[in-house]
């Protein structure tokens, strides 16, 4: 499929996109916190993509992990800008659903321990924090998570296990 869309092919890039958008938000998303950023992160990650992917080359990774590196390097370039403020949306709207099996109440309390949970993590260090989204969040392997960090396996194990240390410390211990 990459190597379709290499030579342009619009349909295996469209293919590339469904398959990987998901992850690339999920990812996005976690790191900013905010809906609407992470859409425009996310088009943008895969904009860029489009226009590199003549340049992708197997380096031992999955494509995946090249959208994330992008994703990532975006991610960094939000907060390093002067777009970026200490700012809280009031326009960001609970997405749970209020029908079928999810109560009024249980859908406010899960958002609630959701919510302090994704603050905990947010809480962490910079390399902890996409750490435990990559490890975690995004379920990528202890070697994914190595090359997108560009570290060693062991260095991501200790900056989990240091990671999870601190959130156990930063959550009460009847949260869940």
């Amino acid at each position: 499929m990459v190597l379709r869309a290499k030579t342009g092919d619009v349909e295996a890039f469209a293919s590339l996109y469904d398959r990987y958008v998901e992850l690339v938000y999920r990812y996005v998303y976690f790191r900013v916190g905010c809906h609407a950023l992470a859409e425009d992160l996310t088009s943008e990650t895969f904009l860029r993509a489009l226009r590199r992917i003549a340049d992708f080359t197997w380096q031992g990774r999955d494509f995946g992990a090249w959208l994330v590196t992008i994703a990532r390097n975006l991610v960094t370039d939000h907060y390093k800008s002067g777009r970026y403020r200490m700012e809280v949306s009031t326009a960001e709207v609970l997405d749970t659903p209020l029908d079928g099996p999810h109560i009024p109440e249980n859908a406010v309390v899960t958002t609630m321990v959701n919510d302090r949970i994704l603050r905990a993590v947010r809480d962490l260090g910079p390399e902890q924090q996409e750490c435990i989204v990559l490890r975690f969040l995004q379920g990528m392997s202890l070697a994914e998570t190595a090359l997108i960090m560009g570290k060693k396996s062991g260095a991501v194990k200790a900056l989990q296990f240091r990671a999870i240390r601190a959130l156990a410390r930063a959550l009460p211990e009847d949260l869940g």
